[in-house]
């Protein structure tokens, strides 16, 4: 969300940003609470502290042209109340049957997905664009050098396979670095499955990194293991990988065959014969291939023009909708007075 807020800026566009007050954002910063909640521990509570930014924001909708929303459905209620467009990205899972009677209420809200086959739950729903996530050009360093590990980076999750990276590296004889953040929810999974593992030779595990830090992690790795078990909305560990040079080597889950391209920024493989193979021949791929579709692709300013096709597109609907409107009302008052005589 910062980086398509910097890059609008960028591009000459009035943005306020509603996040947390310790966003580093470069643009006007409006904070819905002082700190990120993850990091004081009240993640759990985002929804509840959510709500009162989103009043805020649709408070004063008429000062925007158009409000982009990155809260999932939360901000679907507020969006019927004023004239303003509002367009929600989706982030997250849309698979859940537990949330089909919320979307079935709103499907006539204009929605992004971060992937074509994010959207495939819900296919009923007012999908207008797929735009895919980006980086600044410049926020991670290219490595043209051969690496020397395998890499695992995200969170520790039973749907993100560690284990299954674990077992790949075991097999190909090759060491791996574990750069993954343990959150509050998979805390029991990672001290009963994946700790034990920890053990395993030349199997390192580093524990969350900053940005800083990931290209050294990635760029130094042969390949960026993305074992993913579960239905991946977008996968932003494969572009930060590219953006080095590193090459991936993931399962074909959910976006993974739309992100990737076999043979020229990863390989694909399903099973743990297969992968293991893909460690073995995944060296042969360029690190300048991975590269170059990474600026091609995921950049930040390629993100920012597709949302801004997407922004002009609502506010043009919006404008002809108004004047539509104001047409049909004046034909209304010229009958009226025509009445009078």
């Amino acid at each position: 969300m910062a980086y398509i807020a910097e890059e609008l800026a960028r591009r000459g566009h009035e943005v306020t940003l509603f996040a947390s007050g310790d966003s580093t954002a470069k643009v006007p910063l409006r904070a819905g609470f002082p700190k990120a909640l993850r990091l004081t521990g009240l993640d759990y509570m985002g929804p509840a502290y959510h709500l009162p930014m989103l009043s805020e924001i649709y408070e004063h909708a008429e000062r925007f042209d158009i409000i982009h929303s990155h809260v999932d459905f939360l901000a679907f209620p507020f969006s019927r109340l004023v004239s303003v467009p509002t367009v929600s990205t989706m982030h997250g899972r849309l698979d859940l049957d537990a949330f089909l009677p919320l979307y079935r209420s709103y499907t006539d809200l204009p929605l992004v997905s971060i992937s074509d086959e994010q959207r495939r739950p819900l296919l009923f729903m007012n999908w207008i664009a797929t735009v895919y996530h980006g980086l600044p050009k410049d926020l991670l360093r290219f490595n043209p050098g051969a690496g020397t590990y395998l890499a695992f980076l995200g969170r520790i999750a039973p749907e993100k396979r560690p284990d299954l990276a674990i077992e790949i590296a075991r097999r190909s004889g090759m060491p791996l670095k574990i750069a993954a953040k343990v959150d509050r929810v998979d805390r029991d999974y990672f001290e009963a499955v994946i700790k034990p593992l920890l053990s395993t030779p030349r199997v390192e595990f580093l524990g969350e990194i900053n940005d800083s830090e990931k290209q050294d992690f990635l760029g130094g790795a042969l390949a960026l293991l993305f074992t993913v078990d579960w239905p991946e909305p977008f996968g932003l560990a494969m572009i930060e990988a590219m953006a080095c040079g590193t090459p991936v080597i993931a399962r074909p889950c959910g976006s993974v065959p739309e992100v990737l391209r076999p043979g020229v920024t990863g390989l694909i493989a399903s099973g743990i014969d297969d992968l293991v193979r893909a460690a073995a021949e995944v060296g042969k791929l360029s690190r300048q291939g991975c590269r170059e579709v990474f600026e091609k692709r995921f950049t930040s300013a390629v993100m920012a023009a597709n949302y801004e096709r997407v922004y002009y597109r609502l506010i043009d609907e919006r404008r002809n909708a108004t004047a539509v409107t104001g047409r049909m009302e004046g034909r209304r008052t010229q009958r009226c007075e025509t009445s009078e005589y």
